[in-house]
């Protein structure tokens, strides 16, 4: 049998009023019976932290400071703050424009518990209803339902997070950099079929443009910790796309615009890292 260990939940919040009632529902709506829920809010201006304080079992918590010029805005800091104040074997990151499915957290707790995994892959994809772009998205997403080179472990034994000193907000991107250094520890890692559905799809290429800019502007930092690493998990040529070339007959109209969004996302992210040089 199975044990029911504590899995703290913990959402890093920012002006996040869209989305995070429909993300805290989510992970109330789990099958999985020992949940509990922090959300760390990062000074929000708008109703997040009203929104979120609105459900009795949330603990909403406020970042000690606003982003510095090291982290940049990153929730890293937050995370971290999270994790200190947790009362669960397992922490589950979950961003504020998510959802997850009912049986993410059960379909994790079995792996870690019954097959001794410390962390768990779980497949996000996008929510197609945003627009045009979204699906595009969603398409380049669902490649990696079986990889495991562009994926981020979210999932992970707490007692292991604290050995590896949790997030660096330094790192630049912070999910591959933890990622790294899970691998780094040997530690087994399994894969759930339950998914994760993010909500904050773009809604125009100018969305694209602006978030990748920022993007390349960090990405100086993730390649001088990560020289090796880096090369495979921000090449725009995967293998992942190989492997699903089905996918791209099933709708042609979405697999016009794929080619044209990866040029405005790796040309933005280039545009981002140069400016960051000069």
């Amino acid at each position: 049998m199975v044990d029911t260990p504590t899995v703290s939940v913990i959402i890093p919040t920012r002006n996040s009023s869209e989305f995070i009632e429909r993300c805290i529902q989510s992970i109330l709506n789990q099958t999985y019976p020992n949940v509990e829920i922090i959300v760390v809010d990062r000074y929000s201006s708008d109703n997040t932290v009203k929104l979120s304080q609105q459900f009795d079992s949330v603990k909403v918590i406020q970042a000690e400071a606003e982003p510095t010029s090291i982290d940049l805005g990153r929730p890293s800091g937050q995370m971290n703050i999270g994790i200190k104040n947790s009362i669960g074997k397992y922490v589950y990151r979950v961003d504020s424009d998510f959802i997850v499915e009912p049986d993410v957290i059960s379909e994790a707790i079995f792996l870690c518990e019954s097959k001794g995994h410390k962390g768990v892959l779980i497949h996000n994809t996008s929510d197609s209803s945003a627009g045009y772009w979204a699906k595009v998205r969603k398409l380049e997403r669902d490649c990696y339902v079986d990889d495991y080179d562009h994926v981020a472990v979210r999932f992970v034994l707490k007692e292991l997070l604290i050995k590896i000193k949790g997030f660096d907000s330094s790192s630049g991107f912070e999910d591959y950099d933890l990622h790294n250094r899970i691998l780094n520890e040997s530690a087994s890692i399994g894969r759930i079929n339950s998914t994760e559905i993010h909500l904050g799809e773009p809604k125009s290429l100018k969305d694209v443009v602006v978030k990748h800019v920022y993007y390349g502007s960090i990405m100086s930092r993730y390649i001088d910790k990560h020289p090796e690493k880096w090369k495979v998990q921000i090449n725009p040529i995967r293998l992942a796309y190989l492997r699903h070339w089905r996918d791209f007959l099933n709708d042609p109209i979405v697999t016009i615009g794929f080619p044209l969004y990866q040029f405005v996302r790796y040309s933005s992210a280039l545009f981002g890292y140069l400016s960051s040089k000069l």
